[in-house]
């Protein structure tokens, strides 16, 4: 099969009743699929998903571009590859009416935690129409929980695009924020008491909300502002 082929083969579900075909001979130590992900994912955990390309890859498994391009069709395969093994490690829940807004909260925190342990990995989500079994599995997941949970199709199948969006483009914010934060020149940009003082030294007749709310505005340790948003989208979602 060639690249694309094995690509569609690899996001249909397992046939159990599928026989075995003989395997062509390969090389010793055949590049595999999973190797090209496993150091997809290392390079990301230590320099960052910017730092990922397929040169970089093929660099990194001491091969050229054309074996690489034999397990991969593209750069867009590679994301849904590494998407694909994150959300392979998401448990999720028994759909139950009685604990669906928390169950959602749950999944959509394991998603930030796996996100936020490779920096930047969340862009690979974005603009992206996937068909990798695993993410499609989450999906089948959420939606699940929140149909349990009496939320009508349509908003049901919005809700999860909205979900899976903030929760991505909260990961790559809080990356972005960590890297700046790396150079003493934009440290401020994450620093709160630098930020407070900006904001409270702004004249008052001018901002007087911004002023008076300096501490608010500032406020939130940890994930503290993640947990209040998606808590808006699911209490949004249970009042309709």
């Amino acid at each position: 099969m060639n690249p694309r082929e094995r690509r569609e083969a690899r996001h249909q579900p397992p046939n159990p009743d599928a026989g075995t075909a003989p395997r062509p001979r390969r090389r010793k130590a055949p590049i595999t699929v999973e190797q090209v992900v496993d150091t997809a994912l290392g390079v990301i955990a230590t320099e960052g998903y910017e730092a990922l390309t397929m040169r970089r890859l093929a660099g990194e498994l001491d091969t050229g571009p054309a074996s690489l391009y034999a397990h991969v069709v593209n750069k867009a395969d590679l994301d849904e590859l590494l998407i694909g093994r994150l959300f392979a490690e998401l448990a999720l829940p028994e759909p139950d009416p009685a604990a669906w807004r928390e169950q959602l909260r749950d999944v959509c925190a394991g998603m930030r935690d796996q996100y936020l342990r490779y920096p930047g990995i969340s862009r690979a989500t974005l603009a992206a129409a996937p068909t990798d079994v695993e993410i499609l599995r989450v999906g089948e997941g959420l939606l699940a929980i929140l149909l349990t949970g009496g939320v009508a199709p349509q908003a049901a199948a919005w809700a999860v695009d909205a979900l899976l969006l903030y929760v991505a483009a909260y990961c790559l914010e809080l990356s972005i924020a960590h890297q700046r934060a790396a150079h003493e020149d934009t440290a401020w940009v994450v620093d709160r008491d630098e930020l407070l003082r900006r904001v409270t030294a702004l004249p008052a007749a001018a901002f007087p909300h911004t002023t008076r709310l300096a501490a608010e505005l500032t406020a939130g340790e940890g994930h503290d502002r993640f947990d209040f948003t998606l808590g808006l989208m699911i209490d949004g979602l249970a009042s309709r």
